[in-house]
């Protein structure tokens, strides 16, 4: 739909086109408004929907990731289960959180917070931020939706995902700046789908 900008809270009295999208996971939805073009939504409920620009401020495949979201939060549990075969997924770790780096010290399966979409048998990829900020692991997905209760003042985790380590990567192999430069990824702030290019250079 085209809304003028000012009713976005944005400057200016001109159109500009959107498309609102749900999003089930709040805490994901809060780190999505931050990114420029992602708005809170056009005359909708504002803490499951979003208003999302299509003036080419928000990168094409990230607005693809983002109606595949919309489409898994708005289905019906009977679609779910036929949607789709397994899917790529980056999903970002805070060491500041979490000693991401020494998880499977001892251990081939860890617990982690369940993303939005993200199913039994999906593949993980987990992306290490500052000042690590690369692909460190390649993890399958066990199970999800497992039960969890966790809150703080910038994380609330109701449910969790079992994870089994499949493969390490060397931080030099899929660091920020290759991810950017080469397969188009400018953030992760939140779990997101991958490129077949990417996909295919993490799998050689």
């Amino acid at each position: 739909m085209d809304v003028q900008r000012n009713k976005l809270g944005l400057s200016g009295m001109d159109d500009v086109t959107v498309i609102n999208l749900k999003v089930d996971d709040l805490f994901f939805r809060d780190m999505l408004i931050q990114e420029e073009g992602i708005l809170p939504a056009y005359h909708m409920n504002k803490q499951h929907w979003l208003s999302v620009l299509l003036d080419g401020t928000v990168p094409e495949e990230k607005v693809y990731d983002l109606l595949e979201m919309s489409y898994l939060a708005t289905a019906s549990a009977k679609k779910k289960r036929k949607i789709r075969p397994p899917k790529d997924w980056i999903v970002p770790a805070n060491p500041r959180y979490y000693d991401i780096e020494h998880a499977f010290d001892e251990t081939t399966e860890i617990d982690w917070k369940q993303g939005n979409g993200i199913k039994t048998g999906d593949t993980v990829f987990l992306y290490v931020a500052a000042p690590v900020s690369a692909i460190l692991f390649q993890c399958k997905v066990l199970e999800t939706n497992i039960p969890y209760q966790y809150q703080s003042e910038k994380l609330k985790v109701k449910a969790v995902m079992k994870l089994q380590l499949q493969k390490r990567y060397m931080p030099e192999q899929f660091p920020f700046d290759v991810l950017k430069e080469e397969y188009g990824i400018y953030g992760v702030r939140g779990p997101r789908g991958i490129p077949n290019s990417l996909r295919s250079a993490l799998r050689q």
